[in-house]
């Protein structure tokens, strides 16, 4: 049966919305947590495993000290306070793909709390808190075949990779996110994008959201203004920003249309489909008893040394806050543009095509103007679009140096959207460099000026602004690739008229 959601005005019009996040970063150390086990992606499925990852009788872990060390920077870096003295303890479940049936993290004495991260949203400042920041390790990856969707639905078998079993993985969880009314989907996929700009700064990670090195799990209830909170989902696993988003405001059109129909939300856990931005339910939610946890025998309690994590914070590089605060001012763009490359997703991209050798205004119009069209139009992320800063740089330096006009660069940027090669490359298949050499457009305008007598004697008058008939005229007849303004030189040189 087909359920027609409410629209989203009339939503936030009625309830309260309150977001939570979840986010799991895989670490970029060169070893797994507890064990020597190499970290790399990809590889032939089991192949990087030992028996302290997979959880062998007589194996005992020992803690990598590099990922201590990364979850101290990011939680310094999150504006959090550093246990003086925290644990492991087994959270007891069971999942096929983890190997031992307990999972080693950290439960009530977490490495990093009560830390907080501001975004950006429509020209104002939203202050998410952190409750906590805390490290475990990765669990396995179960693939099932034989289906339609690549769930376990309709599968014939399924089978476990353990390769990531046992990666480094720090979470963060935020407090919950009240006040935020229609802006709660734009919210989440801020404070992501933040976050993730903040991890791949400290370079503890490549956060890379397809890899599933970066994955949120987005938490969303709705209540009627005034009453408390209500009953919350978790979506697990989103893998994109645009899907952090879009899974925020599904789930507010559908809790609203079960209340609105006198129905109770379910305390669940529910899968995101990227094909139609809808959610379906996955298991009932367990709550922290539920995992029976304990402290991790096997393992020493952490205990940072205060001077330890005072050097880890005077060692801080510059933030992507206070970077951007920076490359605004060198820019010379107001609040409002600023805002406008943020929300694009654009500001490291204009950054490397400046850095590549445009001008900053040079950037940013190609990225905000023709780019940001196209991967709106596409559904894909900016970065994603095709072209890379040293292409669009490399395509504004050919516009400079007056061998394309600003037509044929947008159609040599789509050649290079759609993967022809460099804008040289394709300027020179497609035939499309400006022609400015006078003896090979001199034919053309005498040609214009006979077609028009009538525009050429206005001319000859003093009308001189006639000339841009004339001009129109030889673009048309060289297919665009005339230099205009040499074009009107001749056709003033040819008709006796000073400029």
């Amino acid at each position: 049966m087909t359920t027609t959601l409410p629209a989203y005005d009339e939503v936030v019009a009625r309830y309260e919305p309150v977001i939570g996040l979840e986010t799991h970063v895989e670490l970029g150390t060169n070893t797994k947590m507890f064990c020597g086990c190499p970290t790399d992606f990809g590889g032939e499925p089991n192949t990087r495993v030992c028996p302290v990852c997979l959880g062998l009788p007589g194996s005992l872990p020992v803690a990598n000290k590099a990922a201590i060390e990364a979850i101290i920077r990011i939680g310094l870096a999150l504006n959090c306070s550093i246990a003086e003295w925290c644990r492991f303890a087994r959270k007891n479940y069971f999942y096929p793909d983890m190997p031992k049936n307990f999972q080693i993290s950290q439960y009530d004495e977490p490495i990093c709390v009560d830390g907080y991260l501001d975004v950006e949203v429509n020209g104002e400042t939203v202050r998410i808190e952190i409750e906590r920041v805390h490290l475990e390790e990765d669990t396995g990856k179960t693939l099932h075949v034989g289906g339609a969707t690549g769930r376990i639905h309709g599968a014939t078998e399924s089978l476990v990779d353990y390769n990531r079993a046992g990666i480094p993985l720090v979470e963060i969880v935020t407090k919950p996110i009240p006040g935020t009314g229609a802006l709660a989907p734009d919210v989440a996929r801020a404070y992501v994008t933040e976050l993730r700009d903040v991890i791949r700064t400290l370079g503890v990670s490549d956060v890379r959201m397809e890899e599933g090195s970066l994955r949120c799990d987005v938490n969303t209830s709705l209540n009627l203004p005034g009453q408390e909170w209500g009953t919350r989902t978790e979506t697990k696993n989103v893998n994109s920003l645009r899907s952090v988003e879009r899974a925020v405001r599904s789930e507010m059109l559908r809790q609203a249309s079960v209340l609105d129909a006198g129905g109770r939300i379910t305390q669940e856990t529910r899968h995101f489909h990227e094909d139609t931005g809808d959610t379906t339910p996955g298991r009932s939610k367990e709550t922290a008893t539920d995992y029976r946890y304990f402290p991790e025998p096997d393992l020493a309690p952490i205990a940072p040394d205060p001077a330890w994590v005072a050097e880890l914070k005077a060692a801080l590089p510059e933030l992507p806050r206070v970077h951007r605060r920076r490359l605004q001012q060198q820019w010379g763009l107001s609040d409002l543009d600023m805002q406008s490359v943020l929300n694009a997703g654009a500001v490291e991209l204009i950054e490397a095509t400046v850095a590549a050798g445009a001008t900053p205004a040079a950037a940013r119009k190609w990225w905000l103007g023709e780019l940001s069209r196209r991967a709106n139009e596409s559904g894909v992320e900016l970065a994603d679009i095709g072209a890379t800063p040293a292409q669009v740089a490399e395509l504004q330096g050919l516009v400079d140096a007056g061998k394309l006009n600003d037509k044929m660069a947008r159609a040599v940027l789509e050649g290079v959207v759609d993967g022809e090669g460099s804008p040289t490359e394709i300027m020179t298949n497609r035939g499309l460099e400006v022609v400015s050499d006078t003896g090979a457009l001199t034919a053309a305008v005498d040609e214009a000026i006979a077609a028009n007598p009538g525009i050429a004697d206005k001319i000859r008058s003093g009308k001189v602004a006639a000339a841009g008939a004339l001009v129109g005229a030889v673009m048309k007849t060289t297919r665009g690739q005339a230099d205009a303004k040499t074009v009107r030189e001749l056709v003033l040189e040819r008709l006796g008229v000073q400029g």
